[in-house]
């Protein structure tokens, strides 16, 4: 099959999807009745809870969900050899029925609830206990997450050096030339969100001002880049960031930055665009199913390899954590949520076309890594000469891929942040930082539970967090069929229509605890054989609690849902 007829064919299935189906679940939900106002009105702070126009919390919703998922998964199942039909069937379906569901029930929710996160929401209409378990869960996978995009983000900004410690020029100018850019985006995002909040500029000039600023920046970093720094050097300047990004209000850094970065995605996309009408490069390189030498079972790791493109537990995270606190009005989640999780499957689909175009020219294409596969696939297919503009191209898909990873890492920290203060605090007494005392203030300090956040997760990612990183995938889709538990409970204890939910979540959670199984079986067979490092016994332990936290939550949450507690309607 063509790769442009591929494209269009999945782009109509989700249009389809976000007009006619995202349009029942408004219905069946009630979204928008009442006109009720948003907590980003009703608790406004001017620091987590605070109200964005729907473009800006568009571009801080999409830059956060979006990370490195929906193009380092589709690669990964790609690579493994499961064929581009089955990637391409999941990424659609998922995307319409699972993914879409997901994140627009999870943003709804957690409006509903005051801004709760999903650990709040399970609390309300579950049990505490069931709140204590997803929390504690939740926060070791943030901590996860950070160390993994810190490490990325840290990758793509380092320095090489040769065997003799010498700074090798040629390999490190593209890197220097990312972290040149990125440094001054935070630089002009401040500047944005100052001039915006505090001196009332019109967004529409704002905007236009903001994109000129962008084209500016990048030309001076790829013509002025003298900072060449190692990776362990960047991973603890990334740390001091997502300290200082976490904690300040989100007008300054977080909603603005993600705003203007959200530019470089669309920008991204639309460029992927042209290069798939320019290459529209045939599929014949992909295997169309898995292939003989596939040696992964499509059953159940494609569901866990392939999360941001389809559903992703992460996302339930941002929408209930930062996304639900700034919106203005609940008729703004269905296209911040279900949309935005439309278009990072946009994005997948895109990522299989560009793999396919690399594929072509490179038959040894599964040897290369991500950036290379997506980067080299799009620019190639513009410039097939690889000549300079090839060379722009790359380096400016890089500098987007680095976006990505930014982006969802300083709002993963102020999630995590979020979700410790919480553990120690009681909802249902109305317990705040600011009027609990003792034990309880201490840890809930926003300061206290940033720094613990990031030191966790910077030592994580310079000390081997690749070790326990194939947990990521089944840790992820778990927290995925959880959040789908809490909101299926909540519309049935309100008396709303949840059965959209029922086969989404218990398809996941069988997904989920059938990998987890497979994979702690794997870790035992390591330790078994010898020489193990810790990598393997952490996974096992840790894999084998999962599976007991997931058939607990799991009993927990059908009992509520058979048995739905008389809450009142929210």
């Amino acid at each position: 099959m063509n790769g442009l007829v591929l494209l269009i064919i999945g782009v109509a299935l989700l249009v389809c999807g976000y007009l006619f189906y995202g349009r029942w679940l408004c219905k069946q939900w009630g979204v928008g009745e009442g006109n009720l106002p948003t907590p980003a009105h009703t608790m406004e702070d001017g620091v987590d809870y605070v109200p964005a126009k729907a473009p800006v919390l568009m571009g801080h919703h999409f830059s956060s969900i979006a990370g490195a998922g929906p193009i380092t998964g589709p690669i990964s199942a790609l690579k493994f050899g499961f064929g581009w039909l089955p990637c391409m069937a999941w990424i659609v379906v998922g995307g319409v029925f699972f993914g879409g569901v997901h994140d627009f029930g999870a943003l709804f929710a957690s409006v509903r609830h005051g801004g709760k996160s999903i650990g709040g929401i399970i609390s309300d209409n579950m049990s505490k206990r069931a709140k204590m378990l997803f929390l504690t869960f939740a926060y070791l996978t943030l901590i996860l997450v950070v160390a993994a995009f810190a490490s990325i983000v840290a990758g793509t900004f380092g320095a090489t050096f040769t065997e003799t410690g010498a700074l090798d020029m040629v390999a490190s100018e593209s890197n220097a030339r990312v972290a040149m850019v990125s440094l001054l985006f935070i630089v002009i995002a401040i500047i944005f969100g100052f001039c915006v909040y505090r001196r009332n500029a019109p967004m529409s000039v704002a905007s236009i001002v903001g994109i000129l600023a962008i084209v500016l920046i990048i030309v001076i970093g790829m013509n002025f880049h003298p900072i060449y720094l190692s990776t362990k050097s960047w991973m603890w300047i990334c740390g001091l960031y997502i300290a200082i990004a976490s904690v300040t209000p989100v007008w300054i850094l977080l909603q603005p930055r993600d705003y203007l970065s959200s530019f470089l995605l669309y920008a991204m996309l639309a460029l992927a665009f042209v290069a798939c009408i320019i290459g529209h490069p045939s599929l014949t390189a992909l295997p169309m199913i898995q292939s003989a030498e596939c040696a992964q079972p499509v059953f159940p790791v494609l569901f866990t390899t392939i999360a941001c493109g389809a559903i992703s537990g992460f996302h339930s995270l941002v929408s209930s954590g930062t996304t639900s606190k700034q919106l203005d009005k609940e008729t703004d989640a269905k296209p911040i949520a279900y949309g935005g999780m439309l278009l990072e499957c946009v994005l997948a689909v895109l990522v299989i076309v560009a793999v396919a175009g690399f594929a072509l020219e490179n038959p040894e294409w599964t040897k290369a890594g991500p950036t290379v596969l997506f980067g080299g696939g799009i620019a190639g297919m513009i410039d097939p000469s690889h000549g300079a503009v090839y060379s722009v191209l790359y380096t400016l898909l890089v500098l987007t891929y680095s976006s990505f990873c930014l982006t969802s890492l300083d709002t993963a920290t102020r999630l995590a942040r979020f979700m410790f203060q919480e553990f120690w605090l009681d909802g249902s007494k109305g317990e705040t930082p600011e009027n609990v005392t003792g034990f309880k203030k201490v840890m809930s300090n926003m300061y206290v539970s940033t720094g613990i956040t990031v030191i966790l997760g910077i030592l994580l990612g310079m000390n081997g967090y690749a070790k326990i990183w194939a947990l990521f995938g089944s840790a992820n889709q778990l927290l995925a069929a959880l959040g789908l538990l809490a909101v299926a409970t909540w519309l049935g204890n309100i008396g709303k229509n949840n059965k959209m939910f029922v086969i989404p979540m218990y398809f996941m959670l069988f997904v989920t605890v059938i990998s987890l199984i497979l994979n702690t079986k794997t870790q035992i067979g390591l330790i078994a054989a010898g020489g193990a490092d810790w990598g393997p016994y952490v996974q096992a332990i840790v894999g084998a609690l999962l599976v007991v936290l997931a058939v607990v939550l799991a009993i927990e949450g059908t009992v509520t849902l058979m048995h739905p507690k008389k809450a009142a309607k929210k």
